[in-house]
């Protein structure tokens, strides 16, 4: 059991990086670059959506495990796998839609 929670320890600490290093971003301001110490707003993305693929993929691997009959290969594990994996892409999706309602907000701004 301590390892499910060592995974979900381990998730939270990912994700709080993310809003370290997305809340440094927002602070530093447009004048911050890479070369200066400061966070790429685009390398932070990336890294996200590349988590987010890395926990699909594990989830995928973990399922066809299990109905394959892996004796190593828990249904709670997979259960855990496929949650994490589905709260990942919904985060992801959620964070699209913030980005589109802020360039829409952007984009009708009288000028």
């Amino acid at each position: 059991m301590s390892m499910n929670v060592s995974n979900v320890d381990n998730l939270l600490s990912q994700m709080q990086a993310a809003v370290a290093a997305a809340q440094g971003n927002a602070l530093s301001g447009p004048k911050s670059t890479t070369a200066a110490g400061g966070v790429d707003f685009a390398n932070v993305l990336k890294s996200s959506l590349d988590g987010v693929n890395q926990m699909q993929r594990e989830s995928e691997s973990l399922q066809k495990a299990f109905i394959l009959g892996d004796d190593k290969v828990s249904l709670s594990d997979t259960m855990i796998a496929m949650q994490k994996a589905n709260i990942s892409f919904q985060t992801a999706v959620q964070v699209r839609n913030k980005f589109v309602a802020a360039y829409n907000d952007i984009m009708n701004m009288q000028v």
